[in-house]
């Protein structure tokens, strides 16, 4: 039996078994409904507005959650059996803490008794699925970006960088814009979330969207719900964001500057091997999923 590789973000887990230039055979939301055992009602309507995030901004919070969360992906999802189990491969966030990946470590062996278990940082994998081992990668996700030199399969650890900006910020960002712009219209943050993948944009450069923001076509949508909503110059605003964080309100500096000092902070005879002809730049950006 092939391995399986499970990929536990904070908006989704993707999981399937280890066979070349095959997608994921299990997409599913991270997210669950916390269900009391025992509800007097006998329908969990005390808990059907509890929900229960097991990763947040890329990190394992709630273990109980993440348990129950794999033991529905491994056994309902893939098919494994209790007594039979299989390998396992976690890809692992950048900078993930030593204390979390001894818990993960635990739980596999002695929660799901795994034959095999091996973790591999996320940068590295990214290169590998395009043939690479060396490169920078620049990973965008729901709640944090990371941004790592990878020299011969190894990642440049002090050189890397992770800052906690994903999309989970962008869909507020766009939720907050809109509802000053269209204050009659009642928005929630799901159908936020579907405005930001059909419709956001991004500005060539900077002066293309300050210029943007005064002369921006409008278009108008149709809610679920029958609503009319008009968005405009909002769309740019998100992903401006990666590239000028004081839209967010934060002080830091954008994924450029980031990327910038990130690669020069690495020796200088790597630098070669990351900006050379032959180097790869790998944007791993899940659109539709941040």
């Amino acid at each position: 039996m092939e391995a399986v590789v499970v990929d536990a973000g904070s908006k989704l887990l993707k999981a399937g078994f280890a066979i070349p230039d095959q997608l994921p055979s299990l997409v599913i939301p991270a997210q669950m409904k916390r269900v009391v055992e025992g509800d007097p009602l006998g329908d969990n309507s005390s808990s059907e507005d509890i929900m229960v995030d097991p990763v947040v901004r890329g990190f394992v919070r709630d273990w109980d959650a993440m348990e129950d969360l794999l033991h529905h992906v491994l056994y309902a999802g893939l098919g494994w059996e209790i007594g039979n189990e299989g390998q396992i491969l976690f890809t692992d966030p950048l900078l993930t803490p030593k204390a979390l990946r001894e818990q993960l470590v635990q739980l596999m062996f002695e929660t799901f008794n795994i034959s095999g278990f091996y973790a591999s940082e996320q940068a590295v994998l990214s290169l590998y699925a395009v043939g690479r081992i060396s490169g920078c990668t620049v990973d965008i996700g729901h709640g944090k970006i990371d941004i790592a030199p990878v020299i011969e399969g190894a990642v440049h650890h002090i050189a890397s960088r992770r800052f906690e900006i994903g999309g989970t910020d962008l869909t507020r960002l766009l939720a907050q814009q809109l509802g000053k712009s269209n204050p009659q219209v009642n928005l929630k943050m799901s159908d936020v979330e579907k405005l930001k993948e059909k419709y956001s944009r991004c500005a060539e450069d900077e002066v293309a969207y300050e210029k943007i923001k005064y002369n921006c076509r409008k278009e108008q949508h149709v809610l679920p719900d029958g609503q009319v909503i008009t968005i405009g110059r909002e769309r740019y605003a998100v992903g401006e964001a990666l590239f000028q964080p004081s839209i967010l309100g934060l002080e830091t500096h954008g994924i450029v500057e980031q990327l910038v000092h990130s690669i020069s902070t690495v020796s200088s005879e790597n630098h070669r091997q990351l900006l050379g002809k032959h180097s790869t730049l790998w944007w791993h950006i899940n659109y539709g999923w941040i």
